[in-house]
C-alpha cells in the first residue's frame, strides 16, 4: 500500500508540473468568473402549498435543532430534516443525536483536507475551487445538506485559538479564495454556511465581548469576503456569531442581519445561529435569524422551540413572521435538491482522487521561509543517514483541540513521508527530541479569560534531549519538526503568546550545534516568535495542518519533487507587540473590544508604521527566481466603471520549474483620506518553466479602488493618480504602474 501510495503521488506530482501552462493559462481565462447559483423562485407555488398545510408547531419545528446537527422536518408532508456537519477539515465524524458522544459508526470516514490558513498559502483560487468541489462531493456521500463552514473571519491577532481555520488577515485574500471554495461545495448540491458573521475575531470572551468597530473599518476590512460569499459566490446559509456587535448580540443584530445583509447584499438564503448563540425569542427571529442550534439544553427548550409556540399563541409575534422563516428554509432545501424530485449529486467520500486534492492543495501551501547555501531542496549524494527529530515528525491532527475535527483512514506524517520517498538505502534516525506537556491544574478556561490557552510545560526531559543530540551527531543531516498542533491551537481558546512551546527552541538549538546541516520544519497554523531560530538556521520550512497527504507533500518539497511555491497569507512579526491589536493594547478587551488600529490591520499596520516584520504578508521563496519586466497597463486613464488590465512578464531565470505568484497591490499617495500604504487588489499564480517566460494578466475593476465614505454611505473612488505595484511578496515590490482614475 505504501509503495502505491508513493507512486500515484509521484506521478500527480509530475503530471501537475506538466499541466503547469495549461492551468496557467486556464486560471488567467477563469480570473473573477467564480459565480454560485442563486436560489430561485420556481418552487413558489409548492412552498406555499405546503406552508397553507403545516400546523403551527411544524412550522416551529423547522426553526431549531431537533438533534446535535439537525433543524426538523414535517415526514407527513414530505419535507426532510435540514441535515448539517461540521466541516472545515472535511466532513466530521456521525455523533450522536443528542450529545457530543461518537456514534461509533464504520463508514463515516472522510478525506482531511489542509486547514484554511493552508488553503489561502495556496494564494491559488483553482485551489479553493478544487477544496470546495472534493469536500462537496465527500458531503453528499454522507447524505449531508449544508456545510458549517467556511470560516473566514479576518486575522487580526496572530494569538487567535482560530487563525489555523481563517485564511488570512487580508479581506481581498479572504474573499478571492471563498468564492470558488462556496461556488464548489455548492455545486454539490450543498449549502455552505459561510462563518461567523461577523467581527468575530478572538475566542477569549467570545460568546459575550462586544466589538467596536468604526464603519468604515467594517466594511474595508471585516465584510468584504462575507459580501462577495453572498453577492458572488451566492451562499445559501450564514452562521451568527457568538459575540456582540455594538451592542447587540451578532444572532439578533438587525443591523447585521438585515439592514447589510439582506437588504444591502440581497440574501435569499437562511442564518444560522452558532451552537447555543441565541439569547431571545422574538427579537432574534425578527432580527433576521432562521435557525436555532446548540447545546446543552433539551431542543424543546431552545428559544425558538417551546417558547416561540408559547409567545405566537400569545400574540407576541404573527405566523406571518414564523412563515418567512419556514418560506427560507424551504427554497434552500429545494435549491440543493433535497426536495422536488430533481436528481441529486451523491458524491464519493475517502477516495484516492480526494486524497490527491488534499495532495494538490498540501504541496502549494508550503511556505519556503529561508534556503541559505541552497540547503533545499535536500541533496542525497552521500547521504547514509538523517535525523528525524521532534514530536511533531509523528503527531497527527486530523482529530485534536475543541472543535471540528475529521475520522481519516489516511493521515501521512511527515516521518511517513520520509520513509515513503527517501530511498531504501538511507537510514533514519528518529528522536523524538520533546514532549508535548501541559501544565494539568492549568490547562486553560476555554473561552472565558484573557492568555487563556493551555500552560505548557517547556522543560525538555534530559533523555530525549541527549537521544535527539546522539540522532543528529550520528547523521549527515538532521530536520528537526517544531511548531504547534491541533491540541494547542484550538477553537475556544487564544493562546498565551507567541514562543515556541515544550522547550522547541532549545532543542532546535542544541541540534544546531551538533549538525550544522540542520533543517528546521514548522507545523502550525498561526505565527510564532521565531527571529532566532531564523537567523540560526540555514532552511527554515513553514508547513500546515495540511491534510491527509501532508507528509507526501512536505518530502516532496523537501526532496526537490514539488518545487515550493506557498507564499504566507499573514505577517509574521518579530515580536507580538509589533502587531496592530497588542500595539494599541486593544486586544482582548473586557466586555468590551474596541479595533483601535481601524483599517491598518496585518500588513496594512507594518508599513503605515513602518515596522519590519519577520517574515511579511506574501512572502515565500522557491528553489528557481523570477525576473518581472514589461509591467503595463492597457490603458492610461480609466473611468468608474471600467476595469484596469495590467500585464507583466514573469520570467523563471533559474535551472528548475517554478510557479509564482504575482502580487497586485494599489498606492494613492496623495490622498485626501487616511489609507493604507497599499492594499493588495490582485493577484494570479503561474508556472514558469526554467528560463521560460510566462505573460500574466491581472485585471483590478476601478471600484476595487473605492474607500467607504461614512458620510455619504457609499463607496467611493477618489480619482486622480494610482501606482500599482507588482511584486512577489508585499515588502518585494518589483515593477510600478501608473493609472489616472478620471
Amino acid at each position: 500500500m505504501k509503495n502505491t501510495i508513493k507512486y500515484v503521488a509521484m506521478a500527480v506530482s509530475i503530471l501537475a508540473f506538466a499541466d503547469g501552462n495549461a492551468q496557467a493559462a486556464k486560471s488567467n481565462k477563469q480570473q473573477n468568473t467564480y459565480v454560485g447559483k442563486e436560489i430561485t423562485n420556481e418552487n413558489d407555488a409548492a412552498i406555499e402549498k405546503l406552508i397553507a398545510q403545516m400546523t403551527l408547531d411544524e412550522k416551529i419545528g423547522m426553526l431549531h435543532g431537533n438533534s446535535m446537527f439537525t433543524s426538523g422536518g414535517v415526514k407527513r408532508l414530505g419535507i426532510p430534516e435540514l441535515k448539517m456537519a461540521d466541516g472545515p477539515l472535511g466532513v466530521r465524524e456521525e455523533i450522536s443525536r443528542d450529545n457530543w458522544s461518537p456514534a461509533g459508526l464504520t463508514n463515516d470516514f472522510a478525506t482531511y483536507y489542509p486547514a484554511g490558513g493552508a488553503l489561502s498559502a495556496t494564494w491559488n483560487a483553482e485551489m479553493g475551487y478544487t477544496f470546495g468541489n472534493s469536500l462537496g462531493q465527500e458531503m453528499r456521500a454522507r447524505d449531508k445538506d449544508m456545510l458549517l463552514s467556511p470560516a473566514i473571519n479576518i486575522v487580526r491577532t496572530p494569538l487567535g485559538g482560530r487563525t489555523y481555520e481563517y485564511m488570512s488577515e487580508d479581506p481581498f485574500l479572504n474573499k478571492k479564495i471563498a468564492v470558488p471554495l462556496i461556488v464548489g461545495l455548492q455545486d454539490n448540491d450543498v449549502m455552505a454556511c459561510v462563518k461567523h458573521f461577523a467581527a468575530n475575531n478572538q475566542e477569549t470572551n467570545r460568546d459575550f465581548v462586544d466589538v467596536q468597530i468604526d464603519e468604515r473599518t467594517l466594511r474595508e476590512i471585516y465584510l468584504p469576503a462575507f459580501e462577495a460569499s453572498v453577492r458572488e459566490a451566492k451562499a445559501y446559509s450564514i452562521m451568527g456569531a457568538y459575540n456582540k456587535f455594538r451592542g447587540e448580540y451578532l444572532c439578533e443584530n438587525d443591523f447585521m442581519l438585515n439592514k447589510i445583509l439582506r437588504d444591502e447584499w440581497n440574501f435569499k438564503g437562511i442564518v444560522v445561529s452558532d451552537w447555543a448563540a441565541v439569547h431571545s425569542t422574538v427579537k432574534s427571529l425578527e432580527s433576521g435569524l432562521d435557525i436555532e442550534m446548540g447545546t446543552p439544553k433539551k431542543f424543546n427548550e431552545f428559544f425558538l422551540a417551546d417558547k416561540l409556540i408559547a409567545a405566537a399563541k400569545n400574540g407576541e409575534i404573527s405566523e406571518k413572521e414564523i412563515d418567512k422563516h419556514v418560506r427560507r428554509i424551504l427554497h434552500t432545501l429545494y435549491q440543493v435538491k433535497a426536495m422536488g424530485g430533481k436528481t441529486r449529486a451523491t458524491g464519493s467520500i475517502a477516495t484516492e482522487a480526494h486524497y490527491q486534492d488534499a495532495y494538490k492543495i498540501a504541496s502549494e501551501a508550503i511556505v519556503l521561509l529561508k534556503n541559505e547555501n541552497n540547503a533545499l531542496p535536500l541533496k542525497l549524494d552521500g547521504v547514509k543517514s538523517i535525523a528525524v527529530i521532534g514530536n511533531n515528525a509523528t503527531k497527527k491532527n486530523a482529530l485534536g483541540g475543541f472543535g471540528a475535527g475529521v475520522k481519516t483512514k489516511r493521515e501521512v506524517t511527515p516521518l511517513d513521508g520520509l520513509k515513503n520517498r527517501l530511498p531504501s538505502s538511507i537510514k533514519i534516525n528518529y528522536a523524538e527530541g520533546y514532549l508535548e506537556r501541559y501544565e494539568e491544574k492549568n490547562k486553560g478556561n476555554l473561552g472565558n479569560i484573557t492568555s487563556n490557552g493551555p500552560v505548557t510545560i517547556d522543560q525538555l526531559d534530559p533523555a530525549k534531549l541527549q537521544e535527539a543530540i546522539e540522532a543528529a551527531k550520528n547523521s549527515d543531516v538532521a530536520i528537526v519538526f517544531a511548531g504547534s498542533n491541533r491540541d494547542y491551537e484550538t477553537e475556544a481558546s487564544d493562546r498565551r503568546d507567541l514562543k515556541l512551546p515544550f522547550g522547541q527552541e532549545e532543542l532546535i538549538q542544541k541540534v544546531l550545534e551538533v549538525n550544522p546541516r540542520t533543517i528546521v520544519i514548522l507545523i502550525a497554523g498561526a505565527p510564532f516568535e521565531i527571529d532566532d531560530v531564523s537567523k540560526k538556521t540555514n532552511a527554515l520550512v513553514w508547513s500546515w495542518f495540511n491534510g491527509s497527504e501532508g507528509g507526501n507533500a512536505l518530502a516532496d518539497v523537501l526532496l526537490g519533487k514539488v518545487n515550493p511555491s506557498g507564499k504566507l497569507p499573514w505577517t509574521m512579526p518579530k515580536t507580538i507587540m509589533d502587531s496592530p491589536a497588542h500595539a494599541t493594547n486593544s486586544f482582548p478587551g473586557d466586555k468590551t473590544v474596541e479595533y483601535k488600529e481601524g483599517i491598518l490591520v496585518g500588513y496594512r499596520w507594518f508599513d503605515a508604521k513602518k515596522i519590519e516584520p519577520l517574515y511579511p504578508f506574501g512572502y515565500g521563496l522557491s528553489y528557481t527566481t523570477f525576473a518581472f519586466d514589461n509591467a503595463k497597463a492597457d490603458k492610461k486613464e480609466y473611468a468608474n466603471s471600467e476595469t484596469i488590465s495590467v500585464t507583466v512578464t514573469v520570467k523563471n531565470t533559474g535551472k528548475v520549474d517554478g510557479k509564482e505568484v504575482v502580487q497586485l497591490y494599489s498606492s494613492k499617495s496623495d490622498s485626501k483620506i487616511t489609507r493604507a500604504a497599499q492594499e493588495l487588489k490582485g493577484f494570479q499564480k503561474v508556472l514558469v518553466k526554467a528560463g521560460g517566460s510566462e505573460t500574466v494578466t491581472i485585471k483590478v475593476p476601478v471600484k476595487e479602488l473605492a474607500y467607504y465614505n461614512i458620510d455619504t454611505k457609499s463607496w467611493v473612488v477618489e480619482t486622480g493618480n494610482y501606482t500599482l505595484k507588482l511584486g512577489s511578496s508585499s515588502r518585494d515590490i518589483k515593477k510600478e504602474v501608473n493609472v489616472i482614475i478620471k
